[in-house]
């Protein structure tokens, strides 16, 4: 059994660590039975000095899964003091790294980690002594200021080996030698000085300068997929399985094993993107694509597009057309579309197989007692019957014979293990109609009763299977029969890795190599599918593709990119820091870069006030030049499209002031504004509706010879022609659709957080005639309103567009 807390405190002390390392280990259960591994391994139970310790504490929280085959050489060289810092460490995990099981030689190894190299306190010294004079000036002019982490590197550059807190010691002496004492000013935070105005091509100078001191990228952030190993280093241990009962299941694949992968695949690195078909998939989906579909493809590799679809009840066909649908328009081709049950048959053979090794059982447990009975970590009474039985019953349960909930088939593993993934997983399930009166469900005669069992049909298997096999049992062993190189899942299954290796190693299949990576949580959002599938259903939205959601349908119907998606989800790396909360405006950060660069300008007049330009003839119409391209030459004709400009403007409600003040730019009486791409206009006269209040129309003056140079810029749209109103759309503007940052924190109460002013209709605005020939997917960038897409539900003589993203981007001004 594991050891009690107080007893795990007093093992860790006796090993040098101190006793606020020692409880905050104790903290973490997964820490802990490592650390606890890594002690009784190195046999060093009574105790050891805090040197050894240290190293061995580092193996357990840092090194702890590629260790695990050479954990036993390391060990020796560890407690022998042969290995004895932390670089000498380091260097021994990247000689295993790039070494297979027992391939290596020991003097090859103890070269490449510095064992029985010497370095003296004089030789310390003597590299200091160097570091110093040819940094003199620099640590003469900066004081106590001066990085000394840079002097330590310089010393352990050319002394790899050397003792690190020998040398520290050194470089503070040193550094008390040159400078004396700390004074007052060694102290003090350096002010920052004013800085005065530069000319330009100094700014220009500065800038320059600052461009080329930007440090050069790291190559995880050139090269995210550079963190995963090539197929033919699947030698390692994958994970430790701690039984209950104190012994250790290593799992890693035998070297005849991984020959016979590597011939199947060419070397190759395979993967999968494997949904289950229950939903439309999200912008954490958009990660998983990009990890699975992104390592093959750096690689020269393939990825499936597997359907996880072991849940008849919960799979639709439409589900599965939209997933291939969005997997394309996300960039990313298949190498082969399969679903799980392709495999049925190999399935259930595996899971007789299963029975027949000893590991698996057909139990009669209801869901309620499985649930008692693991909360109490005991066994199930058919936990120990024959093997013989447990086929009978198995087969029984494949040809119809046995009711829903009446029988299960459960994995034989660990039901008093520390993790709770080994209590006796589900392995198959018998799946049976809500009703006895649906048409098409398999019926079959139960030899116990005169009923007749009716069984849920397969969206893609059909009829054939009554039982089906669950996440647990076809995950890991799908895996394995499509030899997939890298099998890459969010943070939430990292528990569930002792189960996939202990199946795995049960049956002596293949192992691939398993890698766990944060999830994408984004504010103001739901991702969990039971949620969505409930606002959905619900109507608290406008189904899956509603703009409002970060589902990839809902993205696409507001007018993201796939092309914007990928960047923000490149910028989040392929980190396993789980439990950060993105900030929505770093996506819309990206979808502002993407749009800035691909969405023609043109105008729209959201809430339409009219201005009549009273020093224009009523029947003049001047057709000005406006511009798709802002930053484009004037010599290129494509840039530009005309705008009528007439007698009769639009400009927006909000542009318009009856009392002006200095912080304002738009239109007030007696004040002039620029119409963009026309000329200036002053406010004349105003005129008001019957209640004396509503504003109904505005009387202005242009300036033909644009002598007047007003600060205030406004769209407008104008009528084409004397009497003919400018075309009408409809603009839907989107905002956040939950207040809360995070609505799953509010548990039961998430659906009150639901925005009421997520979607706002604007029936009746104005638009530029340019736009009556855009399509359902165009993108434009209203000018100072934002970016827009054309919707699905336009129709002629009237479209639709949805507010993609405004044009403020709060992503550098603290959006995370």
């Amino acid at each position: 059994m594991a050891p009690n807390a107080d007893e795990s405190v007093k093992l860790f002390l006796s090993i040098g660590l101190d006793e606020k390392t020692a409880a905050t280990t104790i903290n973490n259960p997964k820490v802990t039975a490592n650390l606890t591994a890594v002690i009784h391994e190195a046999g060093v139970t009574d105790g050891c000095d805090r040197t050894t310790g240290n190293l061995l504490y580092t193996v357990a929280t840092k090194h702890h899964s590629n260790l695990l085959l050479h954990r036993p050489t390391l060990f020796d060289y560890i407690v022998s003091s042969k290995i004895k810092t932390p670089a000498q460490l380091d260097a021994a995990v990247s000689f295993f790294d790039n070494h297979a099981a027992e391939d290596f030689k020991l003097n090859e190894f103890e070269e490449a980690c510095g064992v029985g190299v010497e370095v003296s306190a004089k030789d310390i010294e003597k590299a200091a002594e160097k570091v110093f004079e040819e940094n003199k000036s620099a640590i003469v002019e900066q004081r106590y200021r001066t990085n000394v982490g840079q002097l330590l590197g310089h010393v352990r550059k050319s002394l790899p080996w050397a003792d690190p807190k020998i040398v520290k010691d050194v470089i503070d002496r040193k550094m008390y030698e040159l400078l004396g004492e700390r004074t007052a000013a060694d102290n003090e935070k350096p002010t920052k000085k004013k800085e005065k105005k530069e000319k330009p091509a100094a700014k220009a100078e500065e800038k320059k300068a600052a461009v080329e001191a930007t440090p050069e990228p790291s190559e995880e952030e050139l090269n995210p997929y550079s963190i995963f190993p090539q197929p033919e280093q699947n030698l390692m241990v994958h994970t430790e399985v701690f039984y209950s009962d104190g012994s250790v299941l290593k799992c890693n694949n035998k070297k005849e094993v991984l020959d016979k992968h590597l011939r199947v695949t060419g070397g190759k690195v395979y993967t999968r993107f494997p949904p289950e078909p229950n939903g439309y998939l999200h912008i954490g989906h958009a990660k998983a694509m990009f990890v699975d579909f992104g390592l093959a493809k750096e690689r020269g590799g393939c990825c499936y597009l597997r359907y996880d679809d072991t849940n008849p009840e919960a799979e639709k066909k439409e589900y599965i057309n939209h997933i291939e649908e969005i997997v394309n328009w996300m960039g990313w081709e298949p190498f082969k579309i399969t679903y799980t049950s392709d495999y049925f048959q190999e399935l259930y053979d595996l899971a007789v197989e299963l029975i027949r090794r000893g590991h698996a059982y057909v139990d009669h447990q209801n869901a309620e007692e499985i649930k008692e009975y693991r909360e109490k970590k005991m066994n199930s009474p058919w936990r120990d019957r024959p093997i013989e039985e447990s086929l009978r019953l198995f087969d029984e349960m494949r040809r119809g014979m046995i009711e829903e909930g009446k029988a299960t088939l459960r994995m034989k593993q660990d039901m008093q293990n520390d993790n709770c993934n080994m209590y006796d997983l589900i392995a198959y399930r018998i799946k049976a109609s809500e009703t006895n009166i649906i048409f098409g469900c398999r019926r079959m005669y139960s030899p116990h009763s005169l009923d007749i069992l009716f069984f849920t049909p397969h969206p893609h298997a059909g009829d054939k299977w009554c039982i089906y096999p669950s996440y647990d049992f076809a995950h890991c062993t799908v895996d394995s029969l499509e030899n997939i190189t890298h099998s890459l899942c969010t943070l939430e299954f990292e528990t569930r890795r002792a189960s996939y290796y202990w199946l795995l190693h049960s049956l002596d299949l293949y192992m691939p190599y398993v890698w766990e990576y944060s999830r994408l949580n984004i504010t103001n959002t739901v991702m969990s599918k039971r949620k969505l599938n409930y606002i959905v259903t619900n109507n608290h939205v406008d189904g899956w593709d509603d703009p409002r959601l970060l589902t990839l349908a809902g993205l696409r119907r507001r007018g993201v990119t796939p092309t914007a998606i990928n960047a923000f989800v490149r910028g989040m790396g392929i980190t396993r820091s789980d439990g950060s909360m993105i900030h929505v405006s770093r996506l819309e950060h990206h979808i502002r870069e993407e749009l800035n660069k691909t969405a023609p300008r043109t105008m729209v007049v959201l809430n339409p006030l009219k201005v009549v330009i009273t020093n224009l003839e009523s029947d003049k119409v001047m057709e000005l030049d406006a511009k798709r391209w802002p930053d484009a030459q004037n010599d290129d004709p494509s840039v530009f499209y005309k705008v009528p400009f007439s007698r009769v403007v639009y400009i927006d409600q909000s542009d318009f002031r009856m009392k002006d003040s200095k912080d304002y730019y738009g239109l007030a009486p007696g004040k002039s504004v620029l119409l963009r791409y026309g000329f200036p206009i002053k406010c004349t006269n105003v005129v008001f509706a019957d209640d004396n209040e509503t504003i109904r129309e505005i009387h202005a003056e242009y300036d033909p010879e644009k002598k007047t140079k007003p600060k205030g810029v406004l769209h407008w749209v104008a009528e084409s022609s004397p009497g003919k109103e400018p075309i009408k759309v409809e603009v839907r503007l989107f905002e956040k659709l939950f207040n809360s940052e995070n609505p799953a924190e509010l548990n039961d109460d998430w659906l009150t957080d639901i925005n009421p002013n997520s979607k706002v209709v604007v029936s009746d605005a104005y638009a530029v005639s340019i736009l009556k020939d855009a399509a359902v997917g165009d993108k434009f960038q209203f000018e100072r309103l934002g970016y827009f897409a054309v919707d699905k539900d336009s129709e002629p003589g009237k479209l639709v567009f949805n507010r993609t993203v405004t044009l403020r981007d709060s992503y550098g001004k603290g959006g995370k």
